[in-house]
C-alpha cells in the first residue's frame, strides 16, 4: 500500500496535475482504470493524424483537472460545494469513460450488442463501489443525475461539461488541428450556478461561440474525417466477419477475453446476470484486437485475411460522401465487381462494399441548453443570446451518407 498518495502527473496540456486525495489515487491505481492507458482516445485517427496516439487515461486525468479548477472557481463565487461533493464529482468525471472498449467509439456496438459505453461505465462504477465499501455512492448519484444539486451532473455530462472541454483541447493538441483550440480557462472562469443549473456569464458568450464552432470543425476535420471513417468502418467489418466465422464454429486465434466476445452476442441483460462478464470486458483493450488482426492476415478465410491485411498496411477503401443516401443500384454494381474480383458470393461481397451515415450536431437545442445569464439576470439559450447567425445553424443536425469500397473497383 502506497503511503504518500499526494502525487502529481505532468500533463502536456495543463502542466502539473495534482491527485487530490487517497480515494482518487486508489481509483487511478486500480486495474480497471489502468486499462485506459491501453485504449487510444481517437481509435484509428492516427492513420490520418500520426500524433493522435493519446489515450483515454490522458483524457480522464485532464477532465479531472478541469473539474478541480471549476470547483475552485465556483466556490469563489459563493456556490456551495462541500468537500464530499467535490470528491464525488471528481470521481464521477474521472470514471466517466471507464466503460470504453477497444478503439473507443469505433467498436462500441461490435464487441457487445446494444450496450453503450455509458452503461458499462455505470456497471463498473457500481462494482468499484462494492470494492471501495460504498465510497463511490455519491459519485454514482451525480453520474446518474440522481443528486439534488443538478449542476454537478451538468459538469460531468451536458453540452458544456469537463469531458468536452478536455477532449477538444487535447485532441486538437495531439492531431495538430488548430481549429479545435478553445479557451477552457476562460470558459471555466465564466461558469456560475443559477436556480440549481449551470449558467455562463454574459461576458463569456464569445468563448462559448468559439467552443461550439471548434466542436463542429473538429467533427468534420478529425472525428468524421473521411479516411478515419474508412478505417473505422473496415475495423468494424473485420470484427463482424470474425464473429460470423466464430458463429459457424471456426476457432479463430484471439486472446481469451476477445475470444469470449467473438463467440457470444452478449447484451445488457447478460452483464446484469453474470458479474464475471464485466471482468472479462475489463481485460479487453486495443492490443487484443491488433494482435488478433495481425494473425488473421494469414487466415484461410479470404475475406477476413484481405480485410485485415488492408487495415494493417493502411490500404484503406475509397470513400465517397453524399448529402443523400447512396443509390442502391450503385452499391449493387460495386458489389457485383467485388464478387468477381475476390471470387466471393454476392452476399459476401457486402464485406467489400460498405455503406453507413454520420451525424454532426455541435449544439442540440432540444437537450439541456447552455444558458447565458444576461445583464438583467435573464437566462437565454446561447442560440438566442448569440449575435452570430451560425450558432443557430450549428444547432441543426447535418447527416452525411458514405460508401467505402476497394480502390481497384471501377464503375463504368
Amino acid at each position: 500500500m502506497t503511503t504518500n498518495k499526494r502525487k502529481i502527473i505532468n500533463d502536456p496540456i495543463y502542466g502539473f496535475v495534482s491527485i487530490p486525495g487517497d480515494l482518487i489515487f486508489d481509483l487511478i491505481e486500480h486495474r480497471y482504470f489502468q486499462r485506459l492507458r491501453r485504449i487510444k482516445q481517437l481509435g484509428l485517427t492516427n492513420l490520418v493524424y500520426p500524433g493522435a496516439l493519446h489515450t483515454r487515461f490522458h483524457h480522464a486525468i485532464g477532465a479531472m483537472h478541469l473539474m478541480q479548477e471549476t470547483v475552485h472557481s465556483l466556490r469563489q463565487k459563493n456556490v456551495n460545494i462541500t468537500s464530499k461533493e467535490e470528491e464525488a464529482v471528481l470521481v464521477a468525471i474521472l470514471l466517466h469513460d471507464i466503460g470504453h472498449g477497444p478503439f473507443s467509439h469505433a467498436l462500441e456496438h461490435s464487441i457487445v450488442t446494444g450496450v453503450n459505453h455509458e452503461a458499462i461505465s455505470s456497471l463498473i462504477m457500481s462494482k468499484l463501489n462494492l470494492e471501495f465499501k460504498g465510497k463511490l455512492a455519491l459519485a454514482i448519484k451525480i453520474f446518474n443525475d440522481q443528486y439534488p444539486k443538478k449542476f454537478l451532473h451538468q459538469l460531468v455530462s451536458s453540452q458544456l461539461d469537463m469531458d468536452r472541454l478536455d477532449y477538444l483541447k487535447r485532441d486538437s493538441f495531439f492531431t495538430g488541428v488548430s481549429e479545435g483550440v478553445i479557451s477552457s480557462d476562460r470558459i471555466i472562469k465564466m461558469l456560475n450556478v443559477e436556480k440549481n443549473q449551470l449558467v455562463v456569464e454574459q461576458k463569456g458568450i464569445y468563448s462559448i461561440e468559439k467552443f461550439l464552432i471548434a466542436r463542429r470543425l473538429m467533427y468534420w476535420q478529425v472525428y468524421l474525417h473521411k479516411t478515419v471513417l474508412s478505417a473505422e468502418t473496415l475495423l468494424v467489418t473485420i470484427l463482424k466477419r470474425a464473429k460470423e466465422l466464430s458463429g459457424q464454429g471456426r476457432d479463430l486465434f484471439a486472446t481469451p477475453a476477445l475470444s469470449l466476445f467473438l463467440k457470444n452476442n452478449f447484451t445488457k441483460k447478460d452483464f446484469d446476470k453474470r458479474s464475471e462478464l464485466l471482468d472479462s470486458f475489463a481485460k479487453l483493450d486495443d492490443n487484443d484486437v491488433i494482435a488478433s488482426i495481425k494473425v488473421w492476415c494469414d487466415d484461410k478465410d479470404k475475406i477476413l485475411s484481405t480485410l485485415c491485411t488492408n487495415l494493417l498496411n493502411r490500404k484503406l477503401f475509397r470513400v465517397e460522401i453524399s448529402s443523400s443516401p447512396i443509390p442502391k443500384a450503385y452499391c449493387e454494381k460495386l458489389a457485383e465487381q467485388a464478387s468477381k474480383k475476390y471470387k466471393v458470393s454476392k452476399k459476401e461481397a457486402a464485406y467489400f462494399v460498405l455503406t453507413d451515415k454520420v451525424n454532426n450536431s455541435a449544439y442540440t437545442a432540444d437537450q439541456l441548453k447552455i444558458n447565458i445569464r444576461m445583464g438583467n439576470n435573464q437566462l437565454l439559450d446561447v442560440a438566442q443570446a448569440s449575435d452570430l447567425l451560425n450558432i443557430q445553424s450549428l444547432s441543426k443536425t447535418v447527416t452525411k451518407y458514405f460508401i467505402c469500397y476497394p480502390k481497384d473497383l471501377k464503375i463504368g
